[in-house]
């Protein structure tokens, strides 16, 4: 299964090329990423960190007034992190394939925190490379 973010181009993530700019999508995969994560059955003071990004820009993409989605999905699950896949793109292209490192994290302690059985089981209903993404 994967999640699908419906997601917005606005006017200033454009570079001086017409664009969108390679910094701009980080930013469109913490959009995707926040939302997903809010999607938890489960609840916790504690958060998650990124601790890696790895982005393959596979075309340019321009502003237009419709979305582009982003699909993603978990490709690893360890004791202390998860790995997200994404791709953005729209029915004609793959604009950029990147994955996603995340570490769950206790703020209060300041550390990192190991995966909770609920959050793995979560986590394992997107562990699916192959699989339709669910609408968000």
């Amino acid at each position: 299964m994967r999640h699908l973010y419906r997601c917005a181009l606005r006017w200033s993530d454009m570079d001086a090329y017409g664009h969108v700019n390679n910094a701009v999508f980080l930013r469109y995969l913490e959009e995707a990423r926040i939302d997903f994560l809010s999607r938890r059955d489960t609840r916790s003071p504690e958060g998650s960190v990124v601790a890696r990004h790895e982005i393959d820009y596979r075309r340019q993409l321009v502003h237009r007034p419709d979305p582009v989605d982003i699909e993603l999905w978990v490709t690893e699950i360890k004791a202390a992190s998860f790995t997200l896949s994404c791709e953005v793109k729209d029915a004609d292209a793959v604009y950029v394939r990147a994955s996603t490192v995340v570490v769950p994290f206790d703020f209060e302690e300041q550390r990192p925190r190991r995966i909770t059985a609920q959050e793995r089981e979560w986590l394992g209903k997107y562990a699916d490379e192959a699989g339709e993404a669910v609408a968000a």
